[in-house]
């Protein structure tokens, strides 16, 4: 009698490459936040940029524009990124950065909805400040933050994840954990180090490095748990294996540098005269 073929087990995702494309990633999206968003309408409304860290951005006129801008902008970065995803199929390390671009800019935008409704602090408080009646504005972020981050964000970036899950129900939800559950930790770690030597002072680092990082990104940390039921269908799509990939590892040890040492203690800007 023939022996039966014994399939080998799938080989271990390469959790420092993925701890590299998770920093790459939160560098991004901060930018993508505080320069492209706050800083692209503080330019387009005809202000001045003053300063920017990791945390805060300062512009010469404070507008309710300026204040939606960096939401804004993680919404459109994170619908970007998503197209961005999908059209990569081959090179897995490359289609897991733009999963987590996405992620990390969609769970940002809704989570300060909820931030902002909830703490009546935050970009959000900005922009309804002196709206009429304020429980309503206030109640609306909260709706409005509650559907889009865990009716609508959570589960379409679990979907996005499936192809490089397997379609074992065991193995799916062990890679699960390890993609969203280490960039998770890797993200709220740098942003809360860097936000630290922030300029302003020390509640930025909880009202915006910590809350945005592993409140706003908390989503990453049980995701996962959706995999036990039938809603999450497996894909038909599967990418090759996460390895081990230096120039990532070298890429994330050069933003991380510039991220805490450059952008964590700030960078004013002279204004033209």
């Amino acid at each position: 009698m023939a022996a039966t073929a014994v399939p080998s087990p799938p080989r271990l995702l390469d959790l420092w490459t993925i701890v590299a494309i998770a920093v790459s990633a939160t560098v991004v999206t901060d930018l993508i936040h505080e320069g492209l968003g706050h800083g692209g309408l503080c330019i387009a409304t005809g202000a001045q940029p003053l300063a920017l860290s990791t945390v805060h951005f300062q512009c010469s006129v404070d507008t309710r524009f300026v204040a939606a801008g960096g939401t804004l902008a993680n919404l459109i970065s994170g619908a970007a990124f998503w197209g961005a995803a999908r059209a990569v199929r081959q090179a897995a390390s490359w289609r897991y950065f733009f999963w987590l671009l996405m992620t990390f800019n969609l769970f940002d935008a809704s989570g300060y909805f909820l931030f902002s409704g909830i703490g009546n602090f935050g970009d959000w408080a900005t922009v309804v400040a002196g709206w009429q009646p304020p429980w309503a504005w206030r109640g609306g972020l909260v709706v409005l933050g509650t559907v889009t981050y865990f009716l609508l964000f959570v589960p379409l970036c679990l979907r996005e994840l499936g192809p490089f899950l397997g379609k074992d129900a065991e193995i799916r939800v062990r890679r699960a954990r390890q993609l969203t559950i280490v960039p998770y930790l890797t993200g709220g770690v740098l942003s809360c180090v860097a936000g630290a030597l922030n300029p302003v002072g020390p509640v930025l680092i909880l009202v915006s490095a910590a809350a945005a990082s592993f409140g706003g990104h908390s989503g990453l940390a049980w995701m996962w748990t959706l995999l036990y039921g039938p809603r999450i269908p497996s894909s038909e799509l599967q990418m090759p294996e996460i390895e081990l990939n230096r120039a990532w590892m070298m890429a994330a040890a050069i933003l991380a540098i510039v991220f805490i040492a450059a952008l964590g203690p700030g960078v004013k800007f002279n204004p033209v005269r």
